[in-house]
C-alpha cells in the first residue's frame, strides 16, 4: 500500500509546503480562515498536489507537477554517427480522464525505471527529479537556437 501524501504551493509567498494533512492551521494557512484540509484544497491560496507513491532513480519523493529529466542516446542507424545525447525534460501531472499519474502520453509508473524509450528504441538514463513547476519552471523553456 502507497503512501498517501500532499504537499501545496502556497501562491502568496511562493513557498512549497509538504506534509499538508498534518501541519498546524497557522504555519499552513497563516491568517486566512480555512480549518480543514478540505478547505485547504479548494482555496485560491494554494495548489495542493498528490505524492504519487514513486520514488526517482535517486530515492526522491515524485509528487504532481514534479519536473523529470533523462538523457536519451539517440542514434541514426546507418548514417555512421556516434549517438546524440538529448534531454528530454517531462512534467509529472495527474489524468483524470484514465484515472493516473502521467508523464506526456505514457503512464508514470511504466517509464521511470525504463532504460529503452518506447518510442524510438533508443537507450536512456532512468528518470531523474530535477524540480518543480512552481519553484523551478526555467526547467520547462525551450534553449533557443543560436
Amino acid at each position: 500500500m502507497r503512501d498517501i501524501k500532499f504537499r501545496a504551493w502556497e501562491k502568496t509567498s511562493k513557498r512549497m509546503v509538504y506534509d499538508v494533512q498534518n501541519v498546524s492551521r497557522k504555519r499552513i494557512i497563516g491568517e486566512s480562515a480555512c480549518e480543514s484540509f478540505r478547505e485547504v484544497i479548494d482555496s485560491w491560496e494554494y495548489v495542493v498536489m498528490q505524492y504519487t507513491g514513486i520514488k526517482d532513480r535517486n530515492g526522491k519523493e515524485i509528487y504532481e507537477g514534479d519536473i523529470l529529466k533523462r538523457t536519451v542516446s539517440v542514434v541514426l542507424y546507418g548514417s555512421g554517427k556516434a549517438p546524440e545525447k538529448v534531454d528530454e525534460v517531462v512534467v509529472v501531472e495527474w489524468r483524470e480522464d484514465y484515472g493516473g499519474f502521467y508523464i506526456g502520453e505514457r503512464e508514470l509508473f511504466a517509464q521511470l525505471n525504463a532504460t529503452t524509450d518506447r518510442d524510438t528504441l533508443c537507450r536512456c538514463t532512468k528518470f531523474e527529479k530535477i524540480g518543480n513547476i512552481y519553484e523551478h519552471p526555467h526547467f520547462l523553456e525551450v534553449p533557443h537556437e543560436k
